[in-house]
């Protein structure tokens, strides 16, 4: 049995339920045409994304499976593996199976993920390379090719040099490090020789000669001013903030320029100045509470900052404050299926970066920060957030406070979806009772809880916990996947 057989089958079971939609991981196909570039560009991504790919034939553009027959695909191995040996300029070496989906065959073409990137096309020049983003093939940009390299030869992009030659003195100004040793809740060394030891420790400085280099890691984390860094200035955190809904009409915006470590509490103030507040009577006394929770907040901004694509230039993560809504982008389609941020262990791109801010107390451990957001989320009874997968960027949407009856059906679906997904991950029960705490409905409605659970499991996101049980009183849901 292939090892990668049971990855392939999951991969597709995946795109298909409970809405068809092709992933970075997996693209479907009728059949192979006579011309190769379309196919040598497939393995070109495939070859380029971290864990490789599939390409699925047997299945149409709208997800439904295409009976093919044995002749057919013996052809298209034929096709594919000339194409993988003489299409490019690395020869990359597929393998195959044939597996049953809904009682029909499917050919599953496995493209490893090669070592040696960027893959390219055979006869041009090497930003002819190919990536997957939102689950098409595109061209990777020259500043993607460049990373890609970095990253071939083991220097990932917290160790680049974002500023060479620095005197100690001078470095001592750029970088903030009594916000380091106070995150960290370490002593100050008595030195400055012992301080910049300390830095160098954690991968924030690099000896050059008599000098110091600061790497990308240490300038994008403790700068006290981003624009110092000429690399680095784009990865300035912009919050805008707009008159009504939309666009059109912003009132201000604020970069803010220092390093992310630096600067967050900073950061997440000023953010939680900008919104709005209701006024609440609690034992004869008047308070204004933000509409929004600041730990939802903190977390989907720390979140973006981590997972963000810091090898796409002049992008960096926004925080957009409307009158209904905050919405909160990175740079960088996310590695994980939206529908799983819940459960699913995150991956990141930058991993050196995530473990010195969970060190640093900014976030929490890993997989656990959006759990807590939608949870506090829930507390206020705020409509669910919404994940958006772009084809170059990641966006989170935080809703301001929507009474049900003005809530649409996808509004509902999706906050009755990460309800079970919550509970199950937490080992507790979603049933008609727990819905109803959810969306505040009274005790006497039971009706339109119980309606709310079904178009959730007609749009394939919940199922019974006991398909065997017949009884609606005491029924439980899981989410889908489970």
């Amino acid at each position: 049995m292939n090892s990668w057989k049971d990855t392939a089958i999951q991969l597709l079971s995946k795109s298909l339920k409970p809405i068809p939609i092709e992933l970075n991981e997996i693209d479907w196909k009728t059949d192979i045409s006579d011309n190769g570039n379309r196919i040598a560009q497939h393995i070109s991504a495939f070859a380029n994304y971290p864990g490789g790919g599939f390409l699925a034939f047997g299945i149409d553009n709208n997800g439904q499976s295409i009976n093919l027959s044995k002749e057919t695909m013996d052809i298209i191995i034929q096709k594919i593996g000339n194409i993988a040996r003489n299409n490019l300029a690395q020869p990359i070496g597929v393998d195959h199976l044939v597996t049953c989906y809904n009682e029909i065959p499917v050919l599953l073409v496995h493209i490893p993920e090669y070592q040696d990137k960027p893959v390219h096309i055979r006869g041009k020049d090497i930003y002819e390379s190919y990536k997957r983003s939102a689950g098409q093939t595109v061209k990777l940009s020259r500043q993607e090719v460049k990373h890609l390299i970095i990253g071939s030869t083991g220097l990932e992009y917290e160790d680049i040099i974002a500023a060479s030659q620095i005197h100690s003195d001078e470095v001592l100004k750029m970088l903030d490090y009594d916000q380091y040793f106070m995150l960290l809740n370490k002593r100050l060394p008595d030195t400055k020789q012992g301080i910049l030891d300390s830095l160098a420790d954690d991968g924030l400085l690099k000896k050059a000669g008599a000098n110091w280099d600061i790497t990308n890691l240490g300038g994008i984390l403790f700068a006290k001013d981003l624009n110092s860094f000429k690399s680095l200035h784009r990865k300035i955190v912009r919050v805008i903030i707009y008159k009504d809904n939309s666009r059109i009409n912003a009132i201000k915006e604020e970069g803010i320029l220092k390093g992310y470590a630096t600067g967050f509490e900073g950061m997440i103030s000023y953010i939680m100045d900008q919104l709005p507040t209701n006024e609440v009577i609690e034992a004869a006394l008047r308070q204004q509470l933000k509409i929004y929770p600041d730990i939802a907040i903190r977390e989907f901004v720390a979140n973006a900052i981590i997972h963000q694509d810091l090898s796409i230039t002049g992008a960096g993560v926004m925080v957009e404050i409307f009158k209904d809504r905050i919405e909160i982008t990175n740079p960088g389609a996310p590695l994980v299926d939206t529908n799983r941020f819940i459960d699913a262990a995150p991956k990141s791109r930058n991993e050196t970066l995530a473990s010195l801010m969970r060190r640093l107390n900014i976030c929490e451990e890993r997989g656990s920060g959006v759990d807590r957001a939608i949870e506090v989320i829930e507390e206020f009874q705020l409509p669910a957030p919404k994940f958006i997968r772009g084809e170059e960027y990641t966006r989170v949407i935080i809703y301001a406070p929507l009474p049900l009856t003005k809530m649409n059906n996808e509004d509902r679906i999706r906050a009755c979806y990460q309800h079970t997904c919550l509970h199950y991950v937490h080992n507790e029960a979603v049933n008609n009772q727990s819905i109803r705490k959810r969306f505040n409905i009274n005790k006497n409605n039971v009706s339109f809880a119980s309606k709310i659970i079904a178009d959730t499991i007609d749009a394939g996101f919940i199922k019974p916990s006991d398909p065997e049980n017949i009884s609606k009183k005491f029924a439980s849901y899981v989410p889908y996947w489970a």
